[in-house]
């Protein structure tokens, strides 16, 4: 028997969409052996999906193995459908436990995309991209004093609804925007010093997606206001992230929960640390 563990990711983080994403010290562990069939069971949060052939951990492993003779055990921290990255953080830990020589590749493979991925396999902040057909991916430097309030509404927004509205073509000044902005926010994750609020504005997916949210801008200038550095949506959403010092982040954490009651959004804000480990397995 192998055990495997993942961590959560927040992607895009304003400006860096689909290349840049923060591993989080939220898990998945999953566990798989041999066995005379396939077995699948959950616990925590995911733990209402079917439990057969379609569950992503046994997906994974079974195409990993070649065979679905096995047992799989999925225990998971991580919200489904909330924009942590909780697909990819399986996938990279169900590909682990099974062996895979790439777990990387596998997870970006089964997401879609690297990034998300990428967080939960090398841990700390990072960027990402697919050259070819295979994911290249980098650690960036990330301030130590730096840690992050996330507020986690109950809904689910799936990520290919999130998709679904963005336009199939943006503005050259968009995209210029976005990559003057994504240049201020590395230098701001790197010395906490150097971080703007403005930094995390995103002229690409935050503004098409808010239709399906209206309730993140006031719930990111609460946050602000509240005294984060630096607000945007984490990954797909409808989860927030507020990029903070450590010193007041329990009181911005509370903050939070407030602005999630007032707003009439039922929800939790959790304060999280950026994990560093990435993706470890155990027999």
């Amino acid at each position: 028997m192998v055990r495997a563990r993942a961590p959560a990711s927040s992607a895009n983080l304003g400006p860096g969409f689909d290349t840049l994403a923060v591993s989080l010290d939220l898990y998945v562990e999953v566990e798989v052996e041999e066995g005379e069939r396939l077995s699948v069971s959950s616990a925590g949060e995911g733990s209402d999906l079917p439990l057969d052939a379609s569950h992503l951990a046994a997906r994974v492993a079974v195409e990993v193995m070649g065979h679905d003779r096995l047992s799989v055990r999925v225990r998971s921290d991580i919200p489904v459908g909330r924009g942590l990255g909780s697909s990819a953080a399986l996938a990279a830990a169900a590909a682990a436990a099974a062996g895979a020589a790439d777990p990387l590749a596998v997870a970006a493979a089964t997401d879609g995309h690297p990034e998300n991925a990428a967080a939960s396999v090398l841990g700390g902040l990072v960027t990402a991209t697919m050259v070819g057909a295979r994911p290249v991916a980098a650690r960036l430097p990330i301030d130590p004093g730096l840690v992050f309030v996330v507020l986690v509404p109950d809904r689910r927004l799936p990520t290919a609804e999130a998709r679904s509205v963005l336009p199939a073509q943006v503005p050259h000044a968009h995209a210029r925007f976005n990559l003057g902005r994504m240049g201020l926010l590395l230098a701001g994750l790197a010395d906490r010093r150097r971080l703007v609020p403005e930094a995390a504005e995103d002229r690409l997916h935050q503004g098409p997606r808010g239709a399906l949210f209206p309730e993140a801008v006031g719930l990111m200038a609460g946050l602000l206001e509240a005294g984060a550095l630096a607000a945007c949506w984490s990954g797909a959403g409808p989860s927030l992230l507020a990029i903070c010092e450590t010193t007041g982040a329990g009181r911005l954490r509370a903050e939070g929960e407030r602005l999630l009651q007032r707003t009439g959004v039922q929800g939790r804000a959790l304060l999280l640390s950026a994990d560093m480990e990435g993706l470890t397995t155990e027999a």
